[in-house]
């Protein structure tokens, strides 16, 4: 089927609308209906600073993070239709056990746990999430449906593909009545492409499932107590009877749930502010259920869904949080999420991906995109404008009184450290050594420079300028900035220091380009007297080993009881690079150093191994031994490895002495971060070097 016209703001207009519902839903999930009514009224609006605690409004949540990685299994396979051991190996790459994605409930409490655990001992889907393996009640639950909307985008206007691709990623984790609940979501959401009456987007959805399934009954009853029951208040409550956490039990059961969207689907009439109070105010799963649906009437009507009423996005600033194993892309936002969702469906369709403004990492070609931006002072105001671009159709508008900063978040800030249940894992997205770029437009007067922000001594943020460039009378202006070195502190943010006495610049777009130069160790404190170094350098790595000892003498400290762990860091935007280190090897079956790390399944790595041997390992579906040779080495003592990607060539040397020189021309892997590797032991090193190497 054609892509619609439209299909990529539709799709930015879904990931928004998810990502409202749940951050809209998320500090009262749980409660019930009496509950909310009684402490916040009806939901109008985001009341995180009405509950107890004032959680954060933009947070880490399960609902956003799955939804947004498992889709990846389309593109990690490059594949239309992703085969059971694509599924499981997705699931096993990006989710960190007992961290990330997922309520790690336990073994047969949480579904998903379960699930996880089931693929982990090699059972493919759709056995790992079955009835037959988990029994009914724990496959049932509503899991299955909140991570279901990224298959639903990218196949719009297709609703049969997309329930057999919501049925394929459901059946994972989940069975029965929780597979057709969320093939029923992912069609509806496929259909809202190009079908605005909701009486037949939902007739479209209930025609690919089973007529003698609960879920099938279910939109019936539901449906017939709208057409009785004007008052939205006594229609949940006449729902509520048959449909209830005393009849179907279990932690967070789907039917209960499926049957609240429908409800506020059908008494919403589609505005969106009138569906998200219904949805929230009924209680439940409060986050999950207006994820759904706010993404669904996001795609129905584009992103004119949020132009009347409440202004939903501008808080958000569309902001996500992506916390997993690939921890490059942990600070994300709406616009980047929906572009990747995008690629995947004009991919399936053999279309060239979109490039907005050469591929520009902030382009603001979304109407009201401004991807993180803000002002620094409260005089400095940002707004997405139409024109003053050179590659596009959209720019950013800035005012300042004078003078003034914007920015946008490259890593965890000072006050999201704490998430909560789920945690923020992530490295930064710019490095030292990375070229910046951006181009800006000044009718008058004016000068910028770019800048980033460090930590530094007790984890104060910290300045750096480049030069400023004089912007007067020119319609364009590029800047370009190579960051300098940080001495291994993470870069928090990125944005432009402005002095314009007339007020107002655009920015066309900002981006950066290459691979790294830095080395990642302990800092040292700079300040005389400062005894206690920031530790927000620890944070910059994604932890997914079993210890870090923070009292080592070496920066690292790692141990794994049992199996292979890794502390990664990095991007997907690394490509050509050399990766060193000296390790000291206590004791463990192999440990090494890994680059174009993609998550915990997916690297290179050059690793001493029990037996006086070294070995060059590819991992990807399992480990691909591309170079074994007799290596004596013993404990307590220090090794010096290095391991170059260049293309698809991977070079190793142990001690100064090349080791393996291979050409991979079996599905290379192209990009990816760097990681400490451990296995069965204990490694220790002092500090990680990268270097950016030239494609001749």
């Amino acid at each position: 089927m054609q892509l619609p016209d439209d299909y990529a703001e539709r799709v930015y207009a879904g990931v928004l609308g998810k990502i409202i519902g749940v951050y809209l839903g998320r500090p009262f999930e749980g409660w019930t209906y009496e509950r909310i009514l009684k402490e916040l009224g009806e939901i109008t609006y985001y009341v995180n600073d009405r509950v107890e605690g004032k959680p954060p409004l933009v947070a880490t949540d399960d609902d956003i993070i799955g939804t947004l990685t498992f889709i990846r299994a389309l593109v990690d396979y490059r594949s239309k239709i992703p085969l059971p051991e694509h599924l499981r190996e997705t699931w096993l790459n990006y989710i960190i056990e007992n961290k990330s994605i997922l309520w790690w409930g336990g073994l047969g409490n949480s579904t998903e746990h379960t699930a996880y655990i089931n693929l982990k001992n090699g059972i493919l889907p759709p056995e790992s999430g079955s009835i037959n393996l988990n029994g009914r009640l724990l496959a049932e639950q509503i899991g299955s449906q909140i991570f279901i909307d990224a298959w639903a985008m990218v196949c719009p206007g297709d609703p049969e593909q997309a329930a057999d691709l919501a049925g394929r990623a459901a059946s994972v984790s989940h069975g029965g009545e929780a597979v057709y609940g969320a093939q029923v979501i992912a069609a509806m959401e496929s259909a809202a492409f190009t079908e605005k009456n909701i009486d037949r987007i939902i007739d479209t959805a209930v025609s690919l499932i089973p007529a003698d399934s609960e879920i099938y009954r279910l939109v019936e009853d539901v449906r017939n107590i709208k057409e009785k029951e004007p008052d939205w208040h006594r229609g949940f409550l006449q729902m509520r009877k048959t449909y209830n956490y005393r009849t179907y039990g279990g932690n967070c059961h789907i039917i209960p749930n499926h049957g609240l969207i429908l409800l506020a689907l059908l008494y919403g009439k589609g505005d969106f502010n009138e569906s998200m109070k219904i949805v929230n105010t009924a209680g439940w799963d409060t986050d999950c259920n207006s994820g759904n649906l706010g993404c669904l009437l996001g795609i129905r009507d584009g992103l004119s869904t949020f132009d009347h009423g409440n202004d939903w996005r501008g808080p958000l600033a569309d902001r996500i949080f992506m916390s997993t194993a690939d921890g490059g892309r942990a600070i994300s936002d709406a616009v980047t999420e929906a572009v990747q969702i995008v690629n995947i469906g004009r991919s399936m369709r053999n279309l060239e991906p979109l490039l907005y403004k050469e591929g520009a990492r902030f382009n603001f070609e979304f109407p009201g995109s401004i991807k993180g931006f803000s002002g620094e002072e409260p005089t400095t105001v940002i707004e997405n404008v139409k024109g003053n671009s050179l590659l596009g159709a959209r720019s950013l508008k800035i005012s300042v009184a004078g003078s003034g900063r914007v920015s946008t978040p490259t890593f965890i800030l000072p006050d999201e450290t704490d998430m909560g249940e789920y945690e923020l894992l992530a490295s930064p997205t710019l490095y030292s050594g990375q070229l910046l770029k951006t181009n800006i437009f000044s009718s008058g007067e004016a000068k910028a420079r770019l800048f980033i922000s460090v930590y530094g001594d007790n984890d104060e943020l910290l300045p750096l300028y480049g030069k400023y460039v004089d912007l007067k009378g020119k319609k364009n202006t590029v800047i370009e900035w190579t960051v300098p070195d940080t001495l291994g502190q993470p870069i928090a943010r990125v944005g432009l220091d402005i002095q314009s006495p007339e007020g107002t610049v655009y920015l066309d777009y900002l981006t950066w380009s290459g691979d790294p130069v830095i080395t990642l160790g302990r800092p040292k404190p700079k300040a005389a007297g400062t005894n206690v170094p920031s530790v927000m350098w620890r944070k910059a790595w994604v932890e997914a080993v079993d210890l870090w000892d923070i009292y080592w003498q070496e920066a690292y400290s790692l141990v794994q009881n049992s199996g292979r762990g890794l502390l990664m860091q990095g991007t997907r935007q690394w490509h050509n690079y050399e990766v060193e280190t000296v390790i000291t090897p206590w004791h463990m079956q192999a440990g090494g150093i890994a680059a174009r790390v993609q998550g915990l399944r997916r690297y290179y790595v050059l690793q001493l191994i029990q037996g006086n041997r070294v070995q060059l390992v590819k991992a990807l579906d399992g480990d691909m031994v591309l170079g074994t040779s007799d290596f004596k080495w013993e404990y307590n003592c220090r090794y010096h490895l290095k391991l170059s990607v260049l293309g698809n060539k991977i070079k190793a040397w142990v001690d100064g002495k090349l080791a393996f020189d291979v050409t991979d021309n079996n599905r290379p892997l192209m990009d990816g971060g760097v990681a400490y590797v451990i296995e069965d032991g204990h490694l220790t090193s002092e500090a990680i070097k990268v270097t950016t190497i030239q494609n001749n």
